[in-house]
């Protein structure tokens, strides 16, 4: 993936989950899947394809990305403060086996989340942790990425350990943007979602559901 800022876009949202306090980020419904502006990665042969669906835990988005890499944003404003963790629920059904997921050939990810802060006027010097459903890797390796340090991927799942089966991870955001970064951030400023194959030109299918940010 060569442009990783730019797909945080969209419309405000803050809303709140079970817990008076969480905040959710997506609904994973048809309208508000018709809403989010697309963003197909520059030099990306074709787009990844976003749908919604449902389960017994309730809606769920599907990606399916076949040498593609596009992503869904959306700006939206979280008191890291109060609600640090970002808590995310994700199934890779087909993952990307064999590639190198740290070098530019290789740095494609079956499911990936954007916490995103902005440090600049311009989308391209905003910082951001990039959470991975790794391939390759185990959980806990982090590096840089290959296009810009100034996102970090950052392994909370791998098809290592859970292939074609739903994970629940938890990261704290506020402690990665100091750790990564060393930034003392207070307020996320957006997050994305994107599933790309466009450097492996593989094909991996993944799902998403119940992103939120709480207190613990």
């Amino acid at each position: 993936m060569r442009i990783i800022f730019k797909i945080i876009i969209g419309t405000l949202m803050i809303a709140c989950s079970s817990n008076a306090n969480d905040v959710k980020v997506f609904d994973f419904t048809e309208i508000e899947l018709s809403k989010l502006d697309v963003r197909k990665v520059r030099g990306a042969d074709n787009n990844t394809v976003y749908s919604v669906g449902s389960n017994e835990n309730g809606n769920f988005l599907k990606a399916v990305s076949d040498n593609a890499a596009s992503g869904l944003g959306k700006e939206i404003k979280i008191d890291l403060n109060k609600t640090p963790y970002i808590n995310i629920t994700w199934k890779v059904e087909k993952d990307l086996p064999g590639i190198k997921e740290n070098t530019k050939k290789g740095h494609d990810f079956a499911a990936r989340v954007f916490a995103v802060k902005k440090t600049g006027a311009t989308p391209l010097s905003n910082r951001a942790i990039n959470y991975v459903f790794s391939s390759n890797n185990e959980i806990g390796f982090n590096s840089p990425s290959p296009y810009t340090k100034k996102s970090i991927d950052n392994v909370l799942a791998s098809t290592k350990r859970n292939i074609n089966e739903w994970v629940t991870v938890k990261a704290n955001v506020k402690e990665d943007f100091k750790k990564f970064h060393d930034l003392n951030v207070n307020e996320l400023d957006g997050l994305a979602i994107m599933s790309d194959t466009d450097n492996s030109k593989m094909k991996a299918i993944a799902y998403y559901q119940n992103i939120y940010f709480s207190e613990n």
